[in-house]
């Protein structure tokens, strides 16, 4: 299984190489708040929030 998932992650990051996350954080878990709040709203205004 884990052969698998590090075969998908290199396909990934080759595909993708160029990616940037939209959102705002300095830690794992302000991410993982981050992305539960942009499925409601935009990535922006999630952002926004961050700032407070």
């Amino acid at each position: 299984m884990e052969e698998k998932v590090n075969a998908i992650l290199e396909v990934l990051k080759a595909r993708y190489s160029d990616a940037l996350c939209a959102l705002h954080y300095d830690k794992d878990y302000q991410l993982m708040i981050a992305v539960r709040l942009s499925a409601q709203c935009t990535d922006a205004r999630v952002n926004l929030s961050q700032h407070d």
